[in-house]
């Protein structure tokens, strides 16, 4: 250590407060955070990336440090579904020190890593007072059956209106009218349990059938359209 001659030739005068940092909320327990091995908790996050095209959900679940689950979810540029592939695999054993000073490789899952550490390190995690936290697994179980984002895409212009594409029951096969030409109600295939539907065995037609549902007043609907092409 090198000290300046300012610092040498300064008496010693002795530190009073010392009580540590303030405890923050961990999974049930009040923990005085000194080192990365003492934060756990599992929380969710969202970025951003500098053109502001495109944006990441990510979900990390920490014990003792490290990061021992990772949910990356993007919309946007092709590139950054790429890099959320990429971030899966080096997000996952690391400090969640090491995991912020990591190029993940899109801007929008960098910042949504700050984002999660700033909330991890201050008690904002989304387990805080949840007894044990909560288990490695519970990432996935949070994208629900058929393992699918829940996604909401809806397209509108002025001159002909809204368009409902895809919902967090799936994708918009058609939506309804009334006589008024309003939406009423839609009729949606879930992705998730067609494709499970699929692997089992089932013909693909069958199976989108099987997977589809209705939502709203559908059923009386005076006009039915495709939202894609009418």
């Amino acid at each position: 250590m090198i000290y300046t001659k300012e610092v040498e030739n300064m008496c010693k005068v002795a530190k009073g407060a010392d009580h540590g940092p303030a405890p923050i909320p961990e999974e049930g327990k009040w923990i005085q955070a000194k080192e990365i091995k003492d934060i756990s908790g599992l929380t969710h996050g969202i970025g951003w990336c500098a053109p502001q095209q495109g944006a990441c959900k990510l979900t990390l679940n920490i014990k003792n440090g490290i990061i021992e689950e990772a949910l990356v979810e993007t919309l946007g540029c092709s590139g950054m579904t790429h890099s959320a592939a990429m971030a899966g695999e080096i997000l996952i054993g690391k400090t969640i020190l090491e995991a912020l000073n990591t190029d993940l490789v899109c801007d929008a899952i960098n910042t949504a890593m700050r984002e999660l550490f700033l909330q991890i390190v201050y008690g904002r995690s989304q387990s805080a007072f949840s007894e044990g936290g909560l288990s490695i697994g519970a990432g996935l179980e949070d994208l629900g059956k058929g393992h699918r984002s829940q996604v909401g895409t809806i397209y509108s212009t002025k001159v002909k209106g809204p368009r409902y594409l895809e919902l967090a029951e799936g994708y918009i096969v058609e939506i309804g009218l009334d006589e008024n030409d309003t939406i009423i109600g839609y009729k949606y295939v879930n992705l998730g349990k067609m494709m499970d539907n699929i692997k089992a065995g089932i013909e693909p037609m069958e199976a989108i059938e099987k997977a589809s549902g209705t939502y709203g007043r559908f059923a009386e609907a005076v006009k039915k359209i495709d939202p894609r092409n009418e």
